[in-house]
């Protein structure tokens, strides 16, 4: 017989139904997508016949940028990095003056050269029978225009803001990219068949184009709001009405068992490897990002010295980027092994070895990418499909090659056997909608919605792949790991007796249920501009507005989940304070970074001006940061603090660590990413959006101050941060906890704390 739910199948049955609705819906926007992309003309040509690039050249072109990493140096439809310029707009924005420079020589009587320029630019003069585009002459000639100046920016003798020398040399290399720029701007001003606007909703704004935002943008927009605000009353209500978590339940009083007296499996002493290699990846990844900060206040150079002939930004932001979705996967992977032979009572023979097997090859695959990146970017690898299978593949989140991509995805796959084999008594005893069966479902999701990246492929377009990588981005970054730090999170408290299962299950389904409800479809509030139809933005905005509403409501039942776990605590010790507190401040960067800045973002008529700006970095510092990193760093702790010899222990470490964490992060955003982001929005209404993306926006003089301004922070952020948290690591290596090792497949009760009372004391 199978141990029931403790809660009503309902919640079960609810969480499905929500994910099927969801996925069908994303089923439909995936074949829309395929019908409505840009087409990718065969051959461009001049008015006068002459060929000016082909489909092939503009795949080519995509492929230059991709393994040279540029989308970690500037953006193409707003998405990628913030340093360079974005490409689209940038083209856009010179070929424009370019022809109004030629029409204003040759002026015709009723229409001014600007009016023109914008004309021929909206005018969509693809013939889809012979597959053919043909540019009036002077979009042609601001196309060989380009052709010479994106080959003089590339190839400079020395480094420039944050640009090697020398990049890119190879002329027909710097041909086919001018062709890829030059189409994604041509997407952005053709009118769609049959509509208003063009295929990427007349994103972006620029008045010498002509581009001006849509009555979509501004009707989905409001929509958005009043669907927030008319749900956020309904969801409060009702929780308010009812006491669905149960916070109400009597809770007897219970005490953390001492750290002398938990017995570790083989397997769980396997796990400081993991949380030593997580902490160095950590160290390293907030120096990268110091660096990645300080390119910003001087373009040129670090303190003087030429540093992007070593590391160039475009390198530097990759890793920074890669080695943070590293160190917290360590970090879950360490804790999914810790404590699942505390759920099952029992460890499997061999649970060792696999996990110091799994460790090697996440090893292997992380320094092994880092290394093929800074390959590909410097142009070691050539121009075959090395860079791609063991270089740069150029996609945000998933820059590493084909080769280490499909090795993570194994990897994380062992990981979820070895999860798996470690659950599985546990498992048997129960229905699949417990406890067990759902941190093993949460585990499973993460290697295959990481695995949806394989969709991006060199042969395929950009809108396609850029549709397929936000799979990633959003699906498994914000959403099933998301459902896998609730899952972690309520077993903890389970497993210190802090709260009761059946008030656990029910967050846990509360999680899924209202965050995949707008999470899913949300999905394509990344794409508004991307050259998707509107229908993406339509269910995009609305959705995704939606998204606030469970963060909030999860924010609070956050807060009533730590106060009832802290109540049920007798006096005495708190083994584990700033773990517990590294989770209360998951909770609030999740409803400031993924809530409040997330939603101000996702509003069209907000995206459509600030894409690609600091109030983009500013939700993603906060979102991935402050709710993954916090959340990595506290279960670290959790772990550590079992695995290290007691009077080796160091709380002031840790507390040193939580607070400069939260107070850099702080720092980070409201002294540099959020007021820059404001300035760059204003200056993007007021000027251009391409000159709110431009270096010379960057280095005037009180923006430039903004950006030093983050120094203070960055330094605490890494010194009072990171440090501690690696020296703890250390300090668990070299002082394990003695306890004797439990004997593996032998069943015994296992708890990590103890009722209170006269029974705990005599104890």
């Amino acid at each position: 017989m199978r141990r029931p739910m403790p809660i009503s199948s309902w919640w079960f049955q609810g969480a499905i139904l929500t994910y099927l609705v969801g996925f069908a819906v994303l089923g439909v926007l995936t074949y829309l997508v395929y019908q409505d992309q840009p087409p990718i003309p065969g051959r461009v040509i001049a008015a006068d016949g002459q060929p000016l690039f082909t489909r092939a050249d503009i795949l080519a072109g995509m492929n230059v940028f991709e393994r040279h990493g540029l989308m970690e140096y500037g953006t193409i439809y707003g998405h990628g990095a913030y340093l360079g310029p974005d490409f689209t707009a940038d083209y856009l924005h010179r070929s424009a003056l370019h022809m109004i420079d030629r029409y204003g020589m040759q002026p015709q009587p009723g229409e001014s050269a600007g009016d023109r320029v914008a004309r021929e630019l909206h005018e969509n003069h693809y013939d889809p029978k012979t597959d053919t585009l043909t540019w009036p002459a002077a979009q042609a000639e601001a196309f060989r225009d380009l052709e010479r100046y994106y080959l003089n920016l590339f190839n400079q003798e020395r480094t420039a803001g944050g640009i090697q020398a020398r990049l890119i040399s190879d002329p027909q290399a710097i041909h086919q990219l001018t062709a890829f720029f030059a189409w994604t701007a041509w997407t952005a001003t053709a009118t769609r068949p049959g509509q208003a606007y063009s295929y990427t909703n007349n994103w972006p704004p620029e008045p010498l184009a002509g581009n001006r935002v849509t009555g979509d943008a501004i009707a989905w927009s409001a929509i958005s709001i009043i669907g927030l605000l008319g749900g956020t009353g309904l969801i409060l209500f009702f929780f308010g009405r009812y006491d669905w978590l149960g916070w109400t339940d009597e809770r007897r009083p219970v005490r953390f068992l001492p750290v002398d007296k938990v017995a570790l499996t083989p397997a769980q002493r396997a796990v400081v490897g993991f949380l030593l290699v997580s902490s160095l990846l950590f160290l390293i990844q907030t120096l990268v990002g110091g660096l990645v900060a300080h390119y910003r206040a001087e373009p040129n150079g670090f303190y003087g010295i030429d540093f992007s002939k070593y590391l160039p930004y475009n390198i530097a932001r990759t890793w920074h980027l890669q080695l943070a979705i590293f160190w917290v996967s360590a970090s879950y992977l360490a804790t999914g092994i810790f404590i699942a032979p505390l759920i099952s009572s029992r460890e499997p023979r061999g649970q060792a070895g696999l996990s110091i097997l799994l460790l090697a090859a996440v090893a292997i695959v992380v320094f092994g990418s880092l290394a093929g990146e800074y390959a590909s970017v410097r142009g070691w690898l050539g121009a075959g499909r090395a860079w791609f299978w063991v270089g740069h593949q150029g996609w945000e989140y998933i820059d590493l090659g084909r080769l280490w991509q499909i090795l993570l995805v194994v990897g994380l796959l062992l990981w979820v056997f070895i999860l798996g084999r470690g659950l599985r008594a546990s498992m048997a005893e129960t229905t699949l909608g417990n406890m067990p069966w759902l941190l093993f479902y949460a585990a499973l999701a993460i290697p295959a919605f990481y695995a949806v990246g394989l969709m991006a492929s060199p042969n395929r377009g950009f809108v396609l792949n850029d549709f397929w990588r936000f799979w990633v981005v959003h699906l498994w970054v914000e959403d099933f790991l998301e459902l896998f730090t609730t899952v972690v999170v309520a077993y903890m408290f389970v497993l210190l007796g802090m709260v009761r299962e059946k008030t656990a299950v029910r967050v846990i389904y509360l999680d899924i249920i209202l965050y995949s409800v707008g999470g899913v479809i949300g999905t394509m509030h990344h794409l508004y501009f991307s050259g998707t139809p509107v229908a993406h933005m339509a269910l995009g905005a609305t959705f995704s507005a939606m998204e606030v509403i469970p963060l909030m409501l999860l924010t609070l039942e956050a807060w009533g989940f730590m106060k009832s776990g802290q109540k049920s605590l007798v006096e005495g010790e708190h083994l584990h304070r700033w773990a517990v507190w590294f989770l209360v401040a998951v909770g609030v960067w999740n409803f400031i970074g993924a809530g409040v800045f997330g939603f101000l973002i996702n509003l069209p008529i907000v995206s459509y001006y600030e894409i690609g700006t600091n109030l983009t970095a500013n939700h993603g510092h906060l979102a991935m940061m402050g709710v993954y990193g916090m959340l990595a760093v506290g279960l670290l702790l959790f772990c550590l603090r079992y695995l290290t010899r007691p009077d080796k222990w160091s709380d002031g470490a840790a507390a040193c660590s939580f607070w400069s964490l939260n107070i850099g992060l702080a720092w980070m955003a409201f002294a540099n990413l959020f007021p820059v982001g404001i300035v760059q929005l204003h200056d993007a209404l007021s000027e251009s959006y391409w000159h709110a993306r431009s270096l010379s926006f960057i280095e005037l003089r009180w923006v430039n101050l903004l950006e030093w301004a983050r120094l203070p922070g960055d330094a605490l952020f890494i010194v009072g941060g990171a440090m501690p948290l690696l020296w703890l690591c250390w300090r668990a290596v070299r002082y394990p906890n003695p306890n004797a090792n439990r004997t593996p497949e032998t069943p015994q009760p296992m708890k990590l704390f103890m009722e209170g009372g006269a029974a705990a004391d005599s104890e």
